[in-house]
C-alpha cells in the first residue's frame, strides 16, 4: 500500500499520469466545467460516456456508470465523486472492469484570471488487462499513460477557454 498520485492510499497503479496545465479562466469556470459530469464525455477525449445514477442536494452527479477507453481497451465502470468546490473533485472505481481507479482534479488560482489545473489518474487494471497492460513497455507505455492524462487536460483548457 502507498499514497498515490491522487491522494488516496491503495494498491500501486499499473497505469497512471498526473498532468498540470494553465487555464485563461478562473477556478470557478473549471471546476464547473470538470464537475458537470453530463457534459464531460464532449471535451474529456479519455471519458467517452457518462450515466448518472444518483446526485446530491446541490444537483451534482455522486454516481456514474461510465465508459472509458483506455487506449489498449474499452472499459466501463461505477464512479463515486466528492466535490470540494470549487477547487477539487476526486473520484473512485466503486465496480466494473477495472480493478482499481482513482482521479482527481485540482484548481489553483494564480491571479489575472488564470487557473492552473491538474489532472492525476492511478488505474489498476486487474485480471482482464493485466496480461495486455504488463506486455506494455517503454515509449508504447508512456504514451499510453500520456494519453490517459493529456487528452483530460486539453480538452477542459480548450473548453474553460471558449468565447460565446
Amino acid at each position: 500500500m502507498r499514497r498515490n498520485l491522487c491522494g488516496y492510499d491503495g494498491p500501486m497503479a499499473d497505469l497512471q499520469g498526473t498532468r498540470s496545465i494553465q487555464v485563461a479562466a478562473p477556478p470557478e469556470r473549471c471546476f464547473a466545467i470538470a464537475a458537470d459530469l453530463d457534459r464531460v464525455p464532449e471535451w474529456h477525449g479519455a471519458m467517452t460516456g457518462v450515466e448518472v445514477l444518483e446526485r446530491d442536494r446541490a444537483g451534482r452527479a455522486v454516481v456514474v456508470e461510465s465508459e472509458i477507453d483506455a487506449t489498449v481497451a474499452r472499459v466501463r465502470m461505477r464512479l463515486r465523486f466528492d466535490y470540494r468546490e470549487p477547487s477539487s473533485l476526486r473520484w473512485t472505481r466503486e465496480s466494473g472492469d477495472l480493478h482499481s481507479l482513482e482521479g482527481s482534479w485540482h484548481f489553483q488560482e494564480h491571479g489575472d484570471g488564470l487557473t492552473l489545473a491538474t489532472y492525476s489518474l492511478a488505474i489498476g487494471v486487474g485480471r482482464r488487462l493485466g496480461i495486455l497492460v504488463r506486455t506494455l513497455r517503454g515509449p508504447v507505455r508512456d504514451r499510453v499513460e500520456a494519453l490517459l492524462a493529456d487528452r483530460p487536460v486539453q480538452g477542459l483548457k480548450a473548453r474553460a477557454e471558449e468565447t460565446g
